[in-house]
């Protein structure tokens, strides 16, 4: 049988480099405290199979973060709103981030109704999409 595989990201206690794993920090949190520090605004978005778009708004509230992405031609006309959870890593040189999902988990991922992305129901339904066992999570 094999044992599931948990994103991890490191954070320093005490002098210390600790693990954190993705159930700790939640869907909500980003994986590099470097990322959570930094405007994201107009940087890149890249799916594992390619470039989605640019962030459009981000927010970096502890244990509520996430990015409005603009999807330009890829999905014609349309945003999209992405849990920090998902995002892999960021390259500061180039102003990309890298998130760990498919062009087509976050195309399926429920949709992002203008001025709703507050409102705690629709995060709840995106978390549980992201979140292990939904439909759009990836190991």
């Amino acid at each position: 049988m094999r044992a599931a595989i948990e994103s991890v990201s490191y954070k320093r206690v005490k002098g210390k480099v600790m693990v954190v794993s993705t159930a700790e920090r939640g869907m909500w949190g980003y994986p590099d405290e470097a990322a959570a520090g930094r405007d994201l605004t107009g940087w890149s978005i890249e799916a594992v199979d390619g470039g989605i778009g640019k962030v459009d708004n981000a927010n970096n509230e502890a244990g509520a973060s996430w990015l409005i992405v603009d999807t330009g031609p890829w999905i014609f006309g349309k945003r999209v709103m992405l849990p920090a959870g998902v995002v892999d890593r960021i390259n500061s040189e180039n102003e990309v981030v890298h998130v760990n999902r498919t062009k087509e988990q976050i195309k399926n991922a429920p949709e992002l109704v203008e001025g709703h992305h507050h409102e705690q129901t629709y995060r709840d339904e995106l978390g549980v999409y992201y979140s292990q066992g939904g439909r759009g999570y990836r190991e």
